[in-house]
């Protein structure tokens, strides 16, 4: 694959976040980004590492997770192609993350380094959109989550995201999905043949 593809659509990103930015401006930035090419299953991000580098997903699926004081796997959310791949809040503060970032199929990410981001904040003032509304998102996605599990039920929870989370429903397995709906397999297994028998389209990937 041609390098500049993927720094194309970080480019592409960056000009829908960013309107105002000219072509010298996002030359500057995207010249000083990096690529990270990772196969499954491997962490771009360790518990209690300092995350240097904000991940833009050109291609592949990665989930955030936390080992609980039982050893088990957390799965906090999943990201997608021109999603973000970072522990938002450790990474601005570069503070020790709390959770890993692991890859779940073959994926492709633009680096984009902390010193990176500071400089283009300092010099180019439009550029401060960028990081606003990339924290918003993050603030956004862990509010919908931690209200998901005081507003609703296990089988809401999954209804909400099949809904919105088609395209990822071949894509992770019983497990992941299981462990970030905070719910049993078997648990699993239930609502999905439960919906089934309403012709609900529950298809997730195999039984990993």
């Amino acid at each position: 694959m041609e390098i500049t593809k993927p720094i194309q659509s970080y480019s592409n990103a960056l000009r829908e976040i960013c309107p105002d930015l000219n072509s010298d401006e996002i030359n500057f930035h995207t010249t000083r980004v990096t690529l990270t090419k990772l196969k499954p299953k491997k962490n771009y991000l360790i518990a209690g590492d300092i995350q240097d580098s904000l991940g833009f997903v050109f291609q592949g699926l990665l989930r955030i997770f936390y080992i609980n004081n039982m050893g088990e796997e957390i799965t906090i959310t999943f990201i997608k192609e021109k999603l973000y791949a970072a522990d938002y809040n450790a990474f601005i503060n570069q503070t020790p993350s709390k959770y890993y970032i692991q890859t779940i199929e073959p994926t492709l990410l633009v680096n984009i380094s902390f010193n990176l981001i500071q400089e283009s904040y300092s010099k180019f003032k439009s550029f401060e959109k960028f990081g606003r509304l990339i924290a918003e998102s993050y603030l956004n996605t862990r509010q919908n989550r931690i209200e998901s599990f005081l507003f609703e039920n296990a089988e809401q929870r999954y209804i909400k995201f099949i809904s919105k989370n088609k395209d990822l429903l071949s894509r992770i397995s019983q497990t992941h999905l299981s462990s970030f709906l905070g719910i049993k397999r078997q648990t699993l297994t239930r609502i999905r043949k439960k919906l089934n028998s309403c012709d609900f389209d529950t298809n997730v990937s195999g039984n990993k």
